[in-house]
């Protein structure tokens, strides 16, 4: 009976210490919690921004014929003004005069708007795109060094 519950024991204090051994130590725990460093946010939101900003925008950001130059456009934004605009706005590009409100024209104005027969939607809304809602922070921080200078216009260094 004495050798049973000296096995017992052993094995039992064998399984604490094998669960013991699977928990990371505190310091391993809040360096996997800890948000990205400006490098590595900085890194992300450039790939995002190449994958899902760079057709309209370019690919440093600068803007085209189709999208303005967020290098400019970023210095005056900060980060809750920056997601807003990138997750709610839509913009339309309309003409000076439209129809008076409450105006069937309008409401008709208004479907070819929708529908891409006038006008032109100029900046989607992102926030049913799980890649750049998750990494929304990390593409201002590529932006905001792109705006101020510190990141150059090609890919930056990988952290």
């Amino acid at each position: 009976m004495l050798k049973t519950r000296a096995w017992l024991a052993l094995a039992a204090s064998m399984g604490l210490a094998g669960c013991a051994a699977d928990r990371p130590e505190p310091a391993q725990a809040a360096a996997a919690a800890a948000p990205p460093t400006r490098g590595e946010s900085v890194y992300l939101g450039w790939r995002v921004f190449q994958d899902k900003c760079a057709p309209c925008h370019g690919s440093a950001a600068t803007g085209n014929g189709n999208a303005p130059d967020l290098t400019v456009r970023v210095r005056t934004l900060g980060p809750r003004e920056f997601a807003d605009l990138v997750l709610l706005r839509y913009e339309w590009a309309s003409p000076p005069s439209t129809p008076s409100p409450s105006s069937p024209e309008r409401e008709a104005y208004i479907d070819d708007l929708l529908l891409r027969r006038k006008g032109a939607l100029t900046m989607p809304a992102w926030q049913d795109e799980p890649r750049v809602t998750a990494h929304l922070l990390d593409v201002y921080a590529y932006l905001s060094a792109r705006a101020d200078g510190t990141q150059g216009p090609g890919r930056p260094p990988r952290p």
